[in-house]
């Protein structure tokens, strides 16, 4: 890392794939310093030729920053991460962590920063990179007032919306919750795409009515666009769909509940995973359900 600044001035990003990056820009525009650790070095390019300074490992990052937030893609990379941050950072310093990770993992995570004196906040992140360009993200947050006190007009620089959900690991579950009715949203847009067009009704007449019905959630307007230019370019995978369908079930296992239908989505989802359409954007089970032919999915 080339020579530190002062640390009070300082926020730390770890993590800067999709989502990282689009996060680190905002913060970059709002015109605060930033120090980024990505493990793969190349991905920090951006935010570098932008103003960033790159540390070589999350523990030099961790040294310097008064906050960090990482962005990372599983638990074990949370917890990897987590175990160096809270080696090297100050007491009184805050881990901000934006990714989509079970709650089991997640408490192991906040005992491990209780034990080195760092304030632990769960911020998942409602939306995907290109509403984070936008300044439209919504955080779902839980852990200690003060630390959310203390780090909201950071959060309020790169989003619209923080909301505050309780003191443990409640953020998890909401995050988890949105992701499963998204997934499920996504599956019945297919399945009502591939009734409306069978019947003889345009993509783009359905869409457009869709949008402004009573089922006309933000995300049917997110996907319009891209459905109609049959756009399967990924702002969230198939795989991850999966990954956090996974999450849910573990969840709801943990938690001594059933969720039959997510259970079907997951089902779903894996085998539009099986058909080749696991790096896709999530969308792509309407085409997916579209190859089936007569829509029998197997």
């Amino acid at each position: 890392m080339s020579a530190r600044r002062d640390h009070r001035q300082l926020v730390g990003l770890i993590g800067v794939g999709n989502m990282g990056a689009a996060v680190g820009e905002r913060l970059l525009a709002a015109g605060h310093d930033l120090v980024v650790h990505n493990r793969s070095r190349d991905k920090t390019e951006t935010l570098a030729s932008r103003g960033a300074v790159v540390a070589e490992t999350p523990a030099d990052l961790a040294a310097a920053a008064a906050v960090v937030f990482t962005s990372l893609s599983d638990d074990a990379a949370l917890e990897a991460v987590a175990g160096e941050v809270a080696g090297v950072a100050r007491p009184g310093a805050v881990l901000v962590d934006l990714s989509t990770v079970s709650p089991t993992a997640s408490a192991r995570v906040a005992a491990l920063a209780d034990h080195a004196s760092l304030a632990y906040l769960r911020a998942p992140v409602s939306g995907n990179p290109a509403v984070v360009r936008a300044g439209n993200v919504s955080f779902i947050v839980s852990g200690p007032r003060e630390a959310l006190e203390q780090v909201e007009p950071l959060l309020r620089a790169i989003g619209r919306a923080v909301i505050f959900v309780g003191e443990g690991e409640q953020a998890r579950v909401v995050k988890l919750a949105i992701n499963l009715v998204i997934g499920g949203l996504a599956q019945l847009m297919a399945e009502a795409l591939v009734l409306g067009e069978a019947s003889g009704v345009s993509r783009a007449a359905l869409l457009e009515t869709m949008g402004e019905s009573a089922a006309g959630a933000p995300f049917v307007k997110y996907k319009t666009e891209p459905l109609l230019r049959d756009d399967y370019s990924a702002t969230f995978t198939t795989r991850l769909m999966e990954k956090d369908l996974d999450l849910v079930l573990a969840a709801a296992e943990d938690a001594g509940v059933r969720l039959p239908l997510t259970e079907e989505i997951k089902g779903l989802v894996r085998s539009a995973i099986d058909a080749g359409y696991g790096d896709d954007d999530f969308m792509a089970l309407f085409p997916h359900l579209q190859n089936a032919g007569d829509g029998a999915v197997v």
